[in-house]
Order: structure tokens, then sequence, then C-alpha cells
């Protein structure tokens, strides 16, 4: 803890301050930039405080609608859709996988020591992580046109990043000593990596694989709503329809979906990590 003291005079007691006067200072001028930062936001958001005041009377009555929730429309109008969900889920991940473990490892520079390679493998992984599911959707979309295709490879390509950039620290933060004494055997570059780097990393791999197919359920679920399937195609009609009885059937598909992929992550955590 920084203090300093000033003597008022000769034979005043010490008076200790927590902070000097530069970090009072500077302290308060950041203070000052955070509200100003917030106040210019809330002017960039444009608030109108006439739809605030009735808000509580709109959600109300949309709750009204929701009620009761058309529960016989789920096997006909929603479990395809989950399903379709749930496929476009695990395919992306796969495949991001299969694509990313490649970029990750020449992006780590402890295994591929040129830096144009890992430059080039770094601005990869960036450009994945940097444009959203759903900017990935229309492009594959406005390639391949409306389906679970366009939604399979949007959450492919955004995962790529994320798989690629975890898995390439975990390749940089693994222990010298295995890989060298694997190394001092003649070992090609492939045995290096199974052998040496790959029961080091086995675990977080697991786990980078397991967290991005939860967001990646998550992701899908809203797909739809540009046309990539899914779930989110089935949302949208029933908004656009006014079904709010159906909305709430899907919503509360959605977050029965969710649930159960989080107790399915934990478990499949338990047993494989």
């Amino acid at each position: 803890m920084n203090a300093h003291a000033t003597l008022h005079n000769a034979g005043a007691p010490r008076e200790w301050h927590r902070y000097s006067l530069g970090q009072r200072l500077l302290r308060f001028a950041l203070y000052l930039l955070l509200a100003l930062a917030i106040g210019q936001a809330m002017r960039g958001v444009e608030i109108i405080p006439e739809f605030l005041y009735d808000a509580p009377e709109q959600m109300a009555d949309l709750f009204q609608r929701m009620w009761p929730v058309d529960w016989a429309y789920y096997p006909g109008g929603v479990h395809a859709a989950l399903v379709e969900t749930l496929h476009i889920a695990t395919l992306g991940t796969i495949l991001s996988v299969i694509l990313a473990v490649p970029v990750g490892l020449l992006a780590a520079n402890n295994l591929t020591p040129s830096r144009t390679i890992n430059m080039l493998a770094r601005l990869i992984l960036v450009s994945s992580r940097s444009v959203n599911s759903l900017v990935w959707a229309l492009l594959f979309i406005a390639i391949f046109g409306p389906g679970a295709l366009a939604g399979t490879l949007a959450i492919a390509f955004r995962s790529i990043g994320f798989v690629g950039k975890l898995v390439g620290e975990a390749v940089e933060e693994a222990q010298r000593g295995p890989i060298e004494a694997v190394t001092a055997t003649g070992a090609s570059k492939s045995a290096v990596i199974w052998y040496a780097y790959w029961p080091q990393i086995r675990p977080a791999f697991w786990s980078i694989v397991l967290l991005r197919w939860d967001i990646n359920v998550r992701e899908s679920a809203v797909l739809g709503l540009v046309g990539a399937g899914g779930i989110g195609m089935a949302l949208d009609t029933a908004l656009n329809l006014f079904q709010w009885d159906r909305v709430a059937l899907v919503l509360a598909s959605i977050f029965a979906v969710v649930v159960l992929a989080e107790i399915l992550i934990t478990q499949a955590r338990k047993r494989i990590l």
C-alpha cells in the first residue's frame, strides 16, 4: 500500500495518507472520464421516457398473452427444430475443432518457430473471433441459401478463433521436460506432438471442446432468426404471427435444452477430466 507522510511542524506526529497526491489526482481523472463516458453513452442510446413509463404495463400484457403455453404445438412445430439446433451445434463444434487445432498449433511459438507463420495463424484466429455468429450466418446464407448448412458453417467458423487460441495457449504452457526427452530420441514432429504435447494438453483440450459446445448450443438457438435453421426459425415464425403462446413454448424449450446441456457438460467433465 502506497503512503506518504506530511510533517506539518517539527513536533507534530506524521500524518499518513493511503494515496499520494498524484495518485489521488489520477483516480479523480479516471472517475471523471468514466462518468463522462457513461453520460455520453446514455445520450447516444436516446432513451425515450414515454416508453419507460409504460414498460411494466407492456411486460405484464405480454406475459398475459404468453399464458397459457401452447404445449400441444411442441410435437409438430418445435421438436424437429430443437433437434436440428443440437445437430447444428454439435456438427459445427466438430468441424471447428478439425479446422482450429492445426491453426492453434501453428500459432504456438514453442511449436512453430516461424514468426511469419505465427502471425498468419493468429490473424486467422482473430478474424474468426471478430465476426459475430449472426454475421457469419448471413454470409453463408448468401452463399448456400437458408437452412442448417449455413448455421453449421457459421457456428464452425465462429468457433475456430476460440478453440484455436486456447489450444495454442495450452501448447505454449506445456512443460519442456517431456518434450525435450521425446525430441532427444530422434522422434518426428508428429511423434513429439502426440507423445509429449498431447498428454499435457489433453485435459485442457477436452475442457475447451465441451465449453465451446455448450456455447454453441446457445448461439445456434438464435441463428434461425436470420434463416440459418434450428429453433430460431420457429421462434421467428411465432413472433411474426404474434402467436405469443407458441413464443412462450419455444423460449421454454430453449431454456430446457440449455439447462440439460449444462448438466451434460458437468457430468462429462467429471468423467473425462
